[in-house]
C-alpha cells in the first residue's frame, strides 16, 4: 500500500512538472495606457498579437484613465514601490519623466538586454522630442499633430466650397456662414492649449517659454503674452462672443461635437481620424486639411503631441527582458505601419512611411496624409522644434483656465494671458527649484 502511494505522489509530481500550465507559464508584462474607444482596441490587439507571438512573456495592458489620471497613477505606483512596467505618458509629461530618476532609458534597456533597434529610423521630429543627450528616453509609440477637421456636409449647406479653409480670416468666414445657415457649431478645438496656444505659437515662429521652450534647459518663463498670443486669443474670444468659435471644454471632450455632426470646423490630433471615421459613419462626411496660417508672422512648423512608453525602474531583469521584446515587436515596420494606418496617428519610422506609400495607402486614405504633408512642410526653428515643461500638465491647466476668462469675457486677451505668465512662472520655477 506504501508503495502504490510512493508512486502515485510520484506520477503526480511528474504531471505538475510537465502540466501545460507549468510549462507554459509566462511572465507578466504591465502596459499602463489611456487610450479608449477605437485606439483601446487597438492597443489590446497590439499586447494580443504580441503574446500569441511567442510564449514566454505575457503584456497586460491595462486602461488607466486619461492621460493626467495614467500619469499621477504611474507616479503614486512608482512611490509605493509597485510600479507597471510600462506606462504610456503624454507629451507634456516628458521633462517630468526626465528629471523623475524613476526612468530605465529605453536606449539603454534595449542594449542591456541584446535587443537592436533602428533609432536612426525613427522620424526627426519624434526622436529630437523625447532623446536626451541625443539618445531616446521612451519608445516612441503614439506621435501625432493636430490638423483641421470640416464636415462637408455641413459645408455644402452653407454654400462653402468643398475645401479645407487655410487662413483665420478663411476660419472665421466659413464659421459665420456654417452657423448663419443652421449648424450649432461654426468653429471649435479639442485639446485647447495644445492646438490653439502651443502650436499655433510653434507654426508661426513664436516663442513659447524661455530657454528655447525648455530644450536648452529649464523653462521658468512663458512667452505667450506677445504680440501673437494676444491677437490670437483677441480673435477667439470675438468669435465666442459673436457666436461662431464654441469653446466645448479641455481635453478631447470638444470631439463628441465633431464626432455628432454638430461642427463644421473643428482642430483635433491627427489621431482623431479613426474615432471620427467610427463615429460619422453613415452620418456626415469630412475630410482634412492644415491647421490655418494668421498674415503678418514667419513660417515655423506645427509639434508633435500624443505620447511615448516610459519604462520604470523597479522591475526583475527578467521582466526588462520581456519588455525589450515587446519594443522590438512594436518598432518593426509591419507594426509601425499598421498601427498608423489604423489610428491616424504619424508613422514614427522613416520605412513604415515608405511601407505605406508603396502599399498605396495614402492614396485611399487622403485624410491621413495631411499631418505628413503639415509636418514635412514646416520650419523647424528653436521656437517649433517643440515644448518642453517640467510639470507641464499644470502649466496647461493654468492657461486653460485663462483662455476661459477670456473666452467668456471675463478678462481681456492681455489680463488673462499675463494671469497664465504668472501662474506658470510660479509652476516652473518649483519646478526648476527641485531639479537644478
Amino acid at each position: 500500500m506504501k508503495a502504490l502511494l510512493a508512486r502515485t505522489v510520484a506520477l503526480l509530481a511528474v504531471a505538475v512538472l510537465v502540466s501545460p500550465s507549468a510549462a507554459l507559464a509566462r511572465t507578466d508584462i504591465q502596459w499602463w495606457h489611456a487610450m479608449t474607444a477605437v485606439l483601446g482596441e487597438r492597443i489590446n490587439e497590439i499586447a494580443a498579437k504580441f503574446n500569441a507571438s511567442q510564449n514566454d512573456y505575457e503584456v497586460k495592458a491595462v486602461y488607466k484613465g486619461s492621460y493626467p489620471d495614467t500619469l499621477n497613477a504611474a507616479i503614486a505606483a512608482y512611490r509605493a514601490k509597485q510600479p507597471p512596467h510600462i506606462v504610456q505618458v503624454y507629451e507634456v509629461g516628458t521633462q517630468t519623466m526626465l528629471s523623475s530618476g524613476a526612468v530605465y532609458p529605453v536606449f539603454q534597456l534595449v542594449k542591456d538586454h541584446g535587443v537592436t533597434i533602428d533609432w536612426n529610423d525613427v522620424i526627426p521630429p519624434v526622436k529630437s522630442y523625447y532623446a536626451s543627450g541625443g539618445n531616446l528616453y521612451s519608445m516612441a509609440f503614439n506621435s501625432s499633430t493636430p490638423v483641421l477637421f470640416y464636415n462637408k456636409d455641413l459645408f455644402k449647406k452653407a454654400g462653402l466650397p468643398d475645401r479645407a479653409p487655410t487662413t483665420w480670416d478663411e476660419v472665421e468666414a466659413a464659421a459665420r456662414k456654417l452657423v448663419a445657415s443652421g449648424a450649432r457649431c461654426g468653429f471649435s478645438a479639442a485639446w485647447p492649449s495644445w492646438t490653439l496656444m502651443e502650436n499655433m505659437h510653434a507654426l508661426h515662429d513664436q516663442p513659447f517659454a524661455d530657454h528655447a521652450n525648455g530644450f536648452d534647459g529649464l523653462a521658468t518663463t512663458l512667452k505667450i503674452n506677445g504680440p501673437f498670443g494676444v491677437k490670437m486669443m483677441e480673435l477667439l474670444q470675438r468669435g465666442a462672443k459673436e457666436g461662431w468659435f464654441t469653446y466645448n471644454g479641455r481635453l478631447n471632450k470638444a470631439e463628441a461635437n465633431m464626432g455628432n455632426g454638430e461642427c463644421g470646423v473643428f482642430l483635433s490630433s491627427s489621431a482623431y481620424i479613426g474615432n471620427l471615421t467610427r463615429a460619422s459613419e453613415g452620418k456626415f462626411t469630412w475630410a482634412t486639411g492644415p491647421l490655418p496660417r494668421m498674415g503678418g508672422f514667419p513660417q515655423g512648423s506645427s509639434i508633435i503631441g500624443g505620447a511615448t512608453l516610459w519604462v520604470l525602474k523597479g522591475a526583475k531583469p527578467e521582466e526588462y527582458r520581456g519588455v525589450a521584446q515587446f519594443f522590438r515587436y512594436l518598432a518593426s515596420t509591419e507594426n509601425q505601419a499598421w498601427w498608423a494606418g489604423v489610428t491616424g496617428y504619424l508613422p514614427i519610422s522613416n520605412s513604415a512611411v515608405k511601407a505605406m506609400e508603396a502599399s498605396g495607402h495614402f492614396q485611399k486614405n487622403p485624410q491621413q496624409r495631411t499631418a505628413i504633408t503639415q509636418m514635412q512642410l514646416g520650419k523647424v526653428t528653436p521656437n517649433s522644434q517643440g515644448i518642453r515643461l517640467g510639470n507641464f500638465p499644470s502649466v496647461r491647466d493654468a492657461i486653460e483656465e485663462q483662455m476661459e476668462n477670456i473666452f467668456s469675457g471675463k478678462k481681456t486677451a492681455k489680463q488673462g494671458l499675463d494671469d497664465a505668465v504668472a501662474k506658470s512662472s510660479d509652476i516652473l520655477k518649483e519646478f526648476a527649484a527641485l531639479y537644478k
